[in-house]
């Protein structure tokens, strides 16, 4: 099998990859006697899934018995909630549908959360949950929940299949469902008896799925009034989310932002759509974002928004954010237009299709860089006055953001990392250089603890030949962890480095800054009487486990990680529980307000202002 570039991996999810699984020739299947289970496992095939993960139960086992003999494969993980986030981190790092399986009751109230992540950050995965069976439905039976109801307000769609007949019709429209237009989870329930019942598989079935047709090609009207409004702006910016990943449309941002000479912003889910270390790249915007992106936001007169939603943690006090600037806002949801800021520019479309259409529209009249030379000139001043940094630790402990950045060095922007969520997640996204599409994981919407470690195992099952880092913290790290054993035991070498604090680092910093001091129910334990200790823990779970302390052994245990190819590999890197995340912008204020560090507040030139 041909693995995917970094580059192709958006671009695996279209309508017409799923047109394709769906309606090819070449799986075309006569009808042919099977069971409900049977014609779920022959779906699966029929659709081009590889992998599946899940842990098997009472409602969902009719389904677990074709699946022994399918070629498909399945990974038993530990936890349903593993199970959710590595179909994530597949579809991540690969542009096609992840699946994950459980089943009833329990089983599946338990990919609630993986399920919300997904929605949240516009993932396409399909989650398969077993059913108590349909004369049971409503009455209370053992291990019965509505997930149906429980998932609908976090799923793009789900089914509770009702017919044996059915099933093949509905796992196409799931897979098409969560693949095109703005991708994300859907669910399918079956019921135990619709498993267990006769019926006829063929293949390819019929979609019906009236009025769901998304707009892909922006109209032409709307394009004509952006590029009118890029030619008369004087301090626009390029403000991109993680839509651009998503369509494929990172070479084209490229030839846009050069073409007409705009600054750039990535958000946290935008990050990897351009490369780090081109010069108009002004980092991350929002509460921990860089300095000059947080400025040029606000001091924008035009924001150019593609595939970005307007999230709180980007605006700050929404009544204050980017107050002269107006808005082109490009999107394939349209309910995300206008939903946070008004758009003076609203265009529904796919952001590859957008931002083709752009450079052509604009193509005779951008002049690039030198067309916004007296911001360039401020934007410049403003990136050499307040570069991302951070200070040596006094008390001689080792700085996280060290860790991470040479964990980023040395691996390298070949490699996929994939964050928990807390300090260690902004100190990643900061001080790794991301130059490729496909290389950051993270949960950005919903904030999952406890996601990098399962979604690193999904991407490095997508991906066996790339190196694939978690970096997690040790309170994330000790709510999925028991996910190393499905790893160790299926082959799955991945590198986890614990930024190991001894405290919920990122609450900590928030009860320093906003709270006294005091303490409330942040320390963890890891340090004061190490427990529990990563590396035994490491160890137990079959995996290699080190342990750094010294900012001297920092590169040699990396190394060291990075020569093992044959077992998962665990890094305690005990850290000092003091580092903060800076800049920072404090939840409910004005971006005016960035720290650059603590109790350093940007200095302005009056011109600026």
């Amino acid at each position: 099998m041909t693995r995917p570039t970094p580059e192709s991996l958006a671009q695996r999810v279209t309508p017409a990859t799923v047109a394709a699984a769906v309606n090819t020739a070449t799986t075309t299947v006569a009808p042919v006697a099977t069971s409900g289970a049977g014609a779920l496992v022959r779906s699966l095939e029929a659709l081009g899934v590889e992998v599946a993960f899940g842990i098997p139960g009472g409602a969902i086992l009719p389904a677990y018995d074709p699946l022994f003999d399918s070629k498909v494969r399945h990974i038993l993980v530990r936890h349903e909630q593993g199970a959710g986030h590595a179909a994530t981190g597949y579809a991540q790092a690969t542009g096609k549908v992840g699946v994950c399986i459980a089943t009833s009751g329990p089983g599946a109230t338990n990919l609630v959360t993986p399920i919300a992540d997904a929605y949240m950050d516009s993932v396409p995965i399909v989650a398969i949950t077993g059913q108590v069976g349909r004369p049971y439905i409503g009455t209370d039976a053992f291990q019965e929940a509505d997930i149906q109801g429980i998932t609908l307000p976090i799923t793009k769609h789900n089914f509770l299949v009702q017919d044996p007949e059915e099933l093949p019709r509905i796992l196409a429209e799931a897979f098409h469902l969560a693949a095109t237009g703005r991708p994300g989870p859907v669910l399918v329930d079956i019921p135990k008896d619709v498993l267990q019942a006769h019926t006829t598989f063929a293949w390819p079935p019929s979609l019906d799925l009236p009025g769901y047709r998304p707009t892909l090609h922006p109209h032409g009207k709307q394009i004509r009034e952006a590029a009118r409004l890029i030619a008369q702006a004087k301090r626009p910016v390029l403000y991109v989310g993680g839509g651009v990943l998503k369509a494929g449309a990172t070479d084209g941002l490229r030839k846009l932002a050069e073409l007409t000479g705009i600054p750039v912003v990535t958000t946290l889910m935008g990050i990897g759509a351009f490369p780090d270390s081109h010069p108009q790249h002004l980092g991350m915007p929002g509460m921990h974002g860089t300095v000059p992106a947080v400025y040029a936001l606000q001091r924008s007169d035009l924001l150019v928004t593609l595939g970005a939603r307007f999230d709180d943690r980007v605006t700050g006090k929404l009544d204050s954010f980017a107050p002269e600037a107006k808005v082109v806002h490009a999107d394939i949801d349209p309910a995300e237009i206008g939903k946070n800021r008004h758009a003076d520019v609203p265009i529904v479309g796919d952001a590859r299709h957008v931002i083709d259409e752009l450079i052509a529209a604009v193509s005779g009249s951008a002049g690039g860089a030198a067309q916004y030379e007296a911001w360039w000139k401020t934007l410049n001043e403003i990136r050499e006055r307040y570069p991302l940094g951070y200070e040596e630790p006094t008390d001689g402990t080792l700085a996280p953001q060290y860790v991470i950045e040479r964990i980023g060095a040395l691996v390298g922007p070949d490699a996929i990392y994939c964050a928990g969520v807390g300090q260690h997640q902004m100190w990643a996204s900061q001080f790794i250089k991301y130059e490729k599409p496909g290389t950051w994981l993270n949960s950005g919407g919903a904030g999952t603890m406890g996601y990098a470690v399962p979604a690193a195992m999904g991407a490095k099952v997508a991906r066996p030949d790339t190196q694939v880092w978690a970096i997690d913290g040790d309170g994330c790290f000790q709510m999925t962890n028991q996910e190393l054993a499905t790893c160790a035991l299926e082959g799955i070498p991945i590198k986890v480095a614990v930024i190991n604090n001894g405290n919920l680092g990122m609450v900590r910093q928030w009860q320093t800054l906003f709270y006294d001091g005091r303490y409330s129910n942040t320390e963890l334990g890891t340090h004061k009487h190490r427990i529990p200790d990563f590396v035994k823990l490491a160890e137990a779970l079959g995996c290699i486990g080190l342990r750094c302390e010294s900012k001297d052994d920092v590169d040699k245990i990396i190394q060291q990680a990075m020569e093992i190819n044959d077992a998962p590999v665990v890094i305690d890197f005990t850290v000092g529980k003091d580092a903060m995340v800076w800049p920072m912008v404090a939840a409910g204020t004005s971006n005016d307000e960035i720290m650059f560090a603590r109790d350093v507040r940007p200095t302005f030139d009056e011109d600026d202002l």
